[in-house]
């Protein structure tokens, strides 16, 4: 894409490829599943013309980044690391932060370790999650979901894999890129993933191109799956590894967007915001935005809009 420069930087150990435009001060984008630097397309442009720096990484496990063989690499306290080692490789003191599903997790994780390298948080369709003392989070998923729920089908290794080879790496990233539905995702054992008939082609929406899913499965069928599964896999992981941060807070000025048939909202988000339980945890927390009629991947499909969003919060800073 014209004038977004790229190049590899050493970070925590591991080689992490970033995309990068613009002059000022920084603002990092953190992507999710299966996602790349690439989602963040429309913002690098936008932000770039606007007088600040987008920098946007692949994450461990994603595209042109390394790939650790152990599944067991992949908890925050990992990923945290890369981002830190990608902040000091560009010469940044302090950075904005803008993250989408699992790099918005990992956003309120890198708010909870590292405090004091934010300046502001931008986090797009996951809240935070204060850390349940009495219960894992696959346990809590399982209960809520059943064993069908689609992270709980990511969490053995090969299997889901296995599923999506069946299925192909193209028709695997349009159902999950165009999936816009707030109920809860299942991937029952036995059947094809998503119900996938290859018979029938995936429509795409107005939002994204033939040409832009060319881009993600091009570097997808290079890499695999199993990187970005594998921080499904670090859940309980994270979980063991966080005790001591129960009941601690994010204190980052922070704006939170989601969309209204996101199904990360609608699973008992929509209560713990509506209840205070996000401002609680969060208490710098500005904003809770949440748009109409819009699915997950919000920035892509409403990209003007949480571009004038992003702005309007960083100007203050």
């Amino acid at each position: 894409m014209e004038g977004i420069e790229h190049r590899t930087v050493e970070a925590n150990g591991i080689k992490i490829h970033i995309a990068e435009k613009g002059e000022g001060p920084v603002i990092l984008f953190l992507h999710g599943f299966p996602e790349l630097w690439y989602t963040w397309r429309h913002q690098i442009q936008a932000l770039a013309s606007l007088g600040y720096r987008a920098v946007a990484p692949d994450l461990r496990g994603y595209g042109d980044s390394d790939s650790p063989a152990d599944g067991t690499c992949y908890t925050s306290l990992h990923v945290v690391g890369d981002i830190i080692g990608v902040v000091d490789a560009i010469g940044a003191d302090q950075v904005f932060v803008v993250g989408h599903d699992w790099g918005a997790f990992m956003a309120w994780y890198l708010c909870l370790y590292r405090p004091d390298r934010v300046k502001a948080l931008v986090n797009l369709s996951v809240p935070f999650s204060p850390r349940n003392p009495r219960r894992k989070p696959l346990d809590s998923l399982s209960a809520l979901f059943g064993d069908d729920y689609y992270i709980c089908r990511f969490q053995e290794p090969g299997v889901i894999e296995t599923e999506f080879g069946e299925i192909g790496v193209d028709r695997v990233l349009k159902h999950f890129l165009t999936y816009h539905d707030p109920s809860p995702l299942l991937l029952p054992k036995g059947k094809k993933a998503f119900g996938d008939d290859p018979a029938t082609p995936i429509a795409l929406p107005s939002w994204l191109s033939e040409e832009e899913v060319h881009y993600y499965t091009s570097k997808y069928k290079k890499t695999g799956f199993t990187g970005g599964l594998n921080y499904y896999r670090s859940l309980d992981r994270n979980w063991e590894l966080t005790a001591s941060f129960t009941g601690c807070q994010i204190k980052v000025p922070t704006k939170f967007i989601v969309g209204d048939q996101d199904l990360t909202y609608n699973a008992p988000t929509k209560e713990f915001i509506q209840s205070g339980g996000l401002k609680k945890f969060v208490p710098l927390l500005e904003d809770v935005v949440v748009m109409e009629g819009v699915g997950h991947f919000i920035h892509e499909e409403k990209p003007d809009e949480i571009n004038q969003h992003i702005y309007n919060f960083f100007r203050n800073f």
